[in-house]
């Protein structure tokens, strides 16, 4: 079973403008991830879904969705590490998600962080949901580990996302760091003075 933690932080962050969303899934990430479920997540967009059987036909289709500017979203799933998800591939996509402003997601399910030119790379991760308001035995908000290992537009780090249900928002949390030592070493000392 994988972990859908990618796919609900990307619907938790389309833009709120009513246009349809492009999402092209190769036949591998189908079979293992199933069809889009967007049951208590609060989309109200259609939502064009596109299955193809090659990972080389899905690039193809995410590239060609970034020429339509009409569009909130493009989205792609890919298995593993196909050859023909290579730098210039990525690099394509990229550039023209660039072009289009039109943000580009690829989820890359049991892949391994090899070489790319997207812009942020994240690990996400589901993490147990917060406690239920009303019954402490139902699951609470969603909640996701985000670790943005590369970026050139932000400085990576490391988050605790919720997804607030009703108000429809994403809640970051930055982990607690450990503040500087002191230069003393916690002895206590009497200074001579004359």
């Amino acid at each position: 079973m994988t972990d859908a933690a990618a796919i609900g932080y990307i619907l938790a962050r389309l833009p709120r403008i009513n246009a349809p969303v492009l999402w092209v899934q190769d036949r591998v990430s189908y079979r293992e991830t199933g069809r889009l479920c967007l049951a208590g997540i609060g989309i109200q967009r259609p939502i064009i879904a596109v299955h193809l059987s090659r990972p080389a036909d899905v690039l193809w289709a995410l590239e060609d969705g970034l020429r339509c500017r009409t569009l909130a979203a493009v989205i792609g799933e890919i298995w593993g590490d196909p050859a023909a998800l290579n730098f210039t591939a990525t690099k394509r996509l990229a550039m023209r998600a660039e072009a289009a402003d039109v943000p580009c997601w690829l989820v890359r399910h049991a892949a391994t962080p090899n070489l790319s030119a997207a812009r942020n790379r994240w690990r996400i991760g589901s993490i147990p949901s917060t406690a239920h308001v009303y019954d402490t035995h139902a699951p609470g908000e969603s909640r996701w580990s985000l670790n943005l290992f590369r970026s050139r537009q932000a400085k990576p780090g490391k988050w605790t996302v919720t997804y607030d249900r009703t108000a429809d928002r994403l809640d970051h949390i930055t982990p607690l760091r450990d503040g500087a030592m002191a230069a003393r070493d916690g002895t206590t000392r009497q200074r001579a003075t004359g």
